[in-house]
């Protein structure tokens, strides 16, 4: 399989989702409650039956783990695994940060990611083998050196409040011991922007798969540290994971294992 052509063929049907999405206008009666705080639209669900559809027609056999539960279907070898529009909130409130997320595994492994940032048209990506993206350009983490000298993104917990104290706790330390922390409302978005060096870590807990897939791939290519709370790897399906170029990590792992005991 050639990962850099498939990578373009997902560009492009990223950028289409996206025209559709930024077309659509909610209003009240659209949106549905999932869960305590969890909204989705008739938009989430459109373009993530679009995504689903052409992505179906690149490869066959392969699987879905997608947001909004279009498809059920397990792959062998290949599993797509996709949020359709990250940063749904965002979307329904006019606030101008949401997105596309796609990844690709292959058995255990991550091979591609594509991030659509829609408001802005950045189109972020990489394949196995291959630098990350912006548009054309290559991209990469940065190398700030210290945690005292980083700016850092993170997501407010929305539904697991059981570590409320500890990520409270762990966000007044970085609150004192950083250049400043900011909450966009789209983890995808706040992976992309670690990749491309806007920001120098991003952490969070009780994500999804489709929240972190594209963007952890994305950052890696871009020669960034992805990890779980403990310094390992679980953090595709484990809900925790934190993002920074190589520098920081384990002072920032150290900070995060600190307050999250």
């Amino acid at each position: 399989m050639n990962l850099e052509n498939l990578c373009k063929q997902v560009n492009i049907l990223a950028k289409e989702v996206g025209v559709y999405i930024k077309s659509q206008k909610i209003v009240v009666a659209d949106v549905e409650t999932k869960s305590k705080n969890s909204l989705v639209t008739f938009v989430d669900k459109t373009a993530e039956a679009k995504l689903v559809a052409q992505l179906s027609e690149l490869i066959p056999e392969a699987g879905f783990i997608a947001e909004e539960g279009t498809s059920d279907k397990i792959g062998e070898v290949y599993n797509w695994i996709i949020d359709p529009l990250d940063g749904t909130t965002n979307f329904i409130h006019g606030v101008p940060c949401y997105c596309i997320s796609i990844g690709l595994k292959r058995n255990n492994e991550l091979v591609l990611g594509v991030i659509y940032e829609i408001n802005l048209d950045e189109l972020f990506y990489a394949w196995e083998g291959s630098k990350a993206y912006l548009n054309g350009k290559e991209i990469s983490v940065t190398s700030t050196p210290t945690l005292e000298d980083s700016l850092i993104a993170t997501g407010f917990p929305y539904y697991d409040y059981e570590k409320q104290d500890e990520y409270m706790n762990l966000f007044k330390d970085l609150m004192r011991n950083s250049r400043g922390l900011r909450r966009l409302g789209s983890a995808a978005v706040d992976l992309a922007y670690v990749a491309c060096g806007r920001f120098d870590a991003f952490y969070e807990y009780s994500l999804h798969p489709w929240d972190v897939a594209a963007g952890a791939f994305i950052v890696q290519q871009a020669g960034g540290k992805v990890c779980d709370f403990k310094g390992e790897n679980d953090y595709l399906f484990g809900k925790e994971i934190i993002t920074c170029n190589p520098h920081i990590q384990q002072e920032l792992l150290a900070k995060v294992k600190l307050h999250f005991k």
